[in-house]
């Protein structure tokens, strides 16, 4: 069976290739369009968008007649209070963003997506969730992280992973969830259709 990450994501490639020592990453290339408003629903959806587009680009690109393969998207979003936070356009929005999330818990959503090809097709979709707790930050310290670079491409405009972890408090939840990729749920759900990647 060939597995296919749906992501260019370097987090999750990492994260995956602890659990599959053999597998390709080929990102989607169509544009995120939610129609959903609920943040659980978003993640679940966008992750969905991210598989199916990755799968047609599996299937025009291969000629074999017997195919076996598993597609897992993944999107992952920040929310406090119910509103959604994204990827920041610009310093100002990434400043907003963490001026609002310092000191306060939020929500992270991963949504996963499964399109498994094993002689039967098998869609599966589903979403984890994790409450974030931040330290309080000076406008100093959001400047002087900002200015790193990292926040811009990154829901909520932070890496849990990086140096925004110094400001990180706590995590109710598995914590992958909010890297990007909850690996011990996707384990777990794969285990449950009888798929063992390692």
């Amino acid at each position: 069976m060939d597995v296919i990450l749906a992501s260019a994501s370097p987090r999750r490639k990492e994260l995956l290739s602890g659990l599959c020592p053999s597998f390709v990453c080929i990102p989607a290339k169509g544009e995120e369009k939610p129609l959903k408003s609920l943040p659980q629903d978003v993640v679940c959806e966008l992750s969905k968008q991210k598989a199916l587009d990755v799968e047609q680009q599996v299937r025009l690109g291969d000629t074999r007649k017997e195919k076996e393969y598993l597609i897992i998207g993944s999107d992952t979003i920040v929310a406090y209070n119910g509103k959604i936070m994204g990827k920041p356009a610009n310093k100002e929005e990434a400043y907003y963003m963490l001026s609002t999330l310092q000191n306060h818990t939020h929500k992270v959503y991963t949504g996963v997506t499964f399109l498994i090809e094993q002689g039967t097709r098998i869609e599966d979709t589903f979403y984890e969730e994790a409450d974030v707790t931040m330290y309080p930050m000076t406008e100093k310290q959001i400047r002087d992280y900002i200015a790193t670079g990292e926040p811009m491409d990154k829901a909520g405009a932070y890496a849990i992973q990086g140096k925004c972890a110094v400001y990180i408090k706590r995590v109710e939840g598995e914590y992958n969830t909010v890297v990007g990729f909850p690996i011990a749920r996707i384990y777990q759900e794969l285990l449950k259709k009888g798929i063992i990647l390692c």
